[in-house]
């Protein structure tokens, strides 16, 4: 059981002299308070910044995120990627300790195109990189919903981006990733019996566990949100384009969205409902017409505010 409660400045010094202990390199691993305001911009002219560090689940939860942000207005936002593929809690670490230039690191902003700035990146560089009032942490999504996989090695990435961030009032955020397609064929939907709704639900076990042992609150419930838009839009592989990474449309879409709610529109005061933008029809993309936006729009609303479905179990 993680034993930090909430994480500190001063568990973080622990850690990281711990962290150096282990190590791998990049073959190793799986190929300031802000008020609401009016309109979509930020209190007083604050910028917003948020980095994700994760894995290619981390580029579609945040890929369309700039477009929501255009449309919404939302301009004072700068966001960035932190890519490894399937990169776990423990990966991280390891590539921590050996300061091991294995990242992809990505930017974007005020909601222009994303930009990749270091195709080599370490950890630190992009810790460092700017002083991110948010960072989103998330587990590699074949161990999700096991919370075993989670020790110790989320207390020890948390502080090791404490360690590298000069904002004393960082926020760090989970993002919740979500079940895979009842079809899919990845390697680890077996240790959830290849069950949607099993591993769906392992998976809110596992963050209502963390949530209670961490400290970190602040979710971004994208899992909860595609199944919420798994009932009411239709595509191929239930919002998939392989059966686990979403579909470059309706499914890339309805994650924004749930980022959007979670993370900006507290801060801005104006939700994602009734937002423009739209996406057009690709390969592996389900088109975002009218109909599928509001679909989305109200699960990534109704997910942030009830990320585990506790008013629906009522």
């Amino acid at each position: 059981m993680l034993r930090i409660r909430i994480f500190t400045r001063r568990s973080a010094l622990v850690w990281l002299l711990l962290l150096f202990a282990v190590g791998a390199g990049c073959s190793g691993a799986r190929a300031g308070s802000l008020s609401p305001a009016g309109g979509g911009e930020l209190c007083g002219g604050d910028t917003l910044r948020i980095l994700g560090v994760g894995n290619s689940f981390t580029d579609d939860g945040m890929m369309l995120l700039p477009d929501i942000l255009r449309e919404a207005g939302a301009g004072r936002v700068v966001l960035g990627r932190l890519y490894y593929p399937g990169c776990s809690l423990e990966q991280h670490c390891r590539f921590y300790a050996d300061d091991a230039p294995c990242y992809v690191y990505s930017k974007s902003i005020g909601g222009g195109a994303w930009r990749t700035v270091d195709e080599r990146s370490t950890l630190v560089r992009a810790l460092t990189d700017e002083r991110w009032d948010i960072v989103v942490l998330q587990q590699a999504s074949h161990f999700s919903g096991r919370y075993a996989s989670y020790e110790p090695w989320l207390e020890r990435l948390a502080a090791v981006v404490w360690s590298h961030n000069a904002n004393p009032d960082l926020e760090l955020a989970w993002q919740m990733t979500w079940a895979y397609a009842s079809d899919s064929d990845h390697d680890g939907f077996a240790a959830y019996g290849r069950d949607r709704q099993r591993m769906y639900r392992a998976i809110l076990d596992a963050v209502r566990r963390m949530r209670r042992d961490s400290g970190i609150t602040l979710l971004v419930p994208t899992g909860t949100a595609v199944e919420g838009a798994r009932g009411c839009v239709a595509s191929p592989r239930e919002l998939t384009r392989d059966g686990y990474h979403l579909d470059l449309g309706v499914g890339r879409y309805v994650a924004a969205c749930t980022w959007y709610e979670a993370l900006v529109a507290p801060r801005t005061g104006r939700s994602v409902n009734g937002n423009g933008f739209r996406v057009g029809a690709a390969s592996e993309t389900t088109p975002v017409d009218d109909a599928a936006a509001a679909c989305c729009q109200a699960a990534a609303v109704a997910a942030v505010r009830d990320p585990f479905g506790e008013e629906t179990e009522r």
